[in-house]
């Protein structure tokens, strides 16, 4: 009984704060409203970073209509076009208005699955009192082309949960945080004060138009490579068109998505519906070069 009611106390008086980034999410086909609608029911505020848009970016965030979440309005500085550092800038301004214990951070194409809410609050209720604990990782299903197809050699692990108490902050391009103190990597330099937390991240960014995706990667080249990209980016920006070069040899998901995503799933053709990768010898060519990943 003394156990139950501890941990109602904590669960009353621990709070959760959400905090993303995004604009120009309409014409980049981002499913924004997915993301935010997978974290709401888990956290106690969420701060959306709206930068300038001109498709109605904004006027979408505030259609979801909930009192839970805060927008701020931010002119993103482009001519920052070195290292994605204007994403982990404009992620920082978001975290900067978080007021909870924690802090989740999810990108405008990470979505929360439902049956993970009890587990994610009881993995921060556990930790609220144990100061060593600076942040938490999240397994990942990266998805794409379709959403039947997972690519398993994509990133495994990545923190999405810190400690709200200053000591953390978004860094490079607003995939990871470090530490402040020393601009260590939370994931690397300070595993020892990071956990798992038990659940998974649904990353839909691979997950648009081909035409959209090119789009999308020419913005994010510009951020990262200026005026100068690389080789490889040179001949992805010279295409039409984005080309999955690498669908025939992805894993087909057979599991469940959030059920936020439920109408895009129904309405997003497949790919190609015969596809076989234990078939292509592409796919045990890749084995070779990056190794098996179930």
């Amino acid at each position: 009984m003394r156990q139950t009611e501890e941990t109602k106390q904590t669960e009353e008086t621990m709070k959760v704060s959400g905090f993303t980034i995004c604009r120009n999410a309409v014409a980049f086909d981002y499913p924004i409203v997915e993301v935010l609608r997978s974290a709401l029911p888990i956290v106690d505020e969420f701060i959306v970073n709206v930068g300038q848009s001109d498709d109605g970016t904004l006027d979408l965030i505030r259609s979801i209509g909930s009192e839970k979440i805060r927008i701020v309005e931010s002119v993103w500085d482009d001519n920052l076009k070195k290292d994605g550092l204007l994403f982990s800038i404009e992620t920082n301004k978001a975290l900067a208005r978080c007021t909870g214990d924690w802090a989740l951070y999810l990108q405008a194409d990470e979505v929360l699955h439902e049956r993970d809410y009890e587990t994610i609050r009881r993995t921060l209720r556990d930790h609220l009192d144990d100061p060593r604990v600076l942040g938490f990782t999240f397994r990942y299903l990266h998805f794409y082309g379709d959403y039947r197809s997972v690519n398993p050699w994509f990133y495994h692990r990545a923190v999405r949960i810190i400690r709200n108490d200053g000591q953390v902050e978004s860094c490079g391009d607003a995939v990871g945080f470090w530490l402040k103190t020393d601009r260590g990597y939370l994931q690397s330099i300070h595993r020892d004060r990071v956990r798992p937390s038990g659940a998974t991240i649904y990353h839909y960014g691979w997950v648009k138009p081909a035409t959209v995706l090119l789009e999308k990667f020419r913005y994010q080249v510009a951020r990262h490579h200026g005026e100068q990209p690389g080789p490889e980016q040179a001949r992805m920006l010279a295409r039409t068109a984005y080309e999955f070069e690498d669908y025939d040899i992805m894993k087909t998901f057979t599991g469940s998505h959030p059920a936020v995503m439920a109408e895009r799933v129904r309405t997003y053709p497949v790919l190609k519906p015969g596809r076989n990768r234990w078939l292509n010898p592409a796919f045990y060519r890749a084995v070779l070069k990056r190794g098996f990943r179930g």
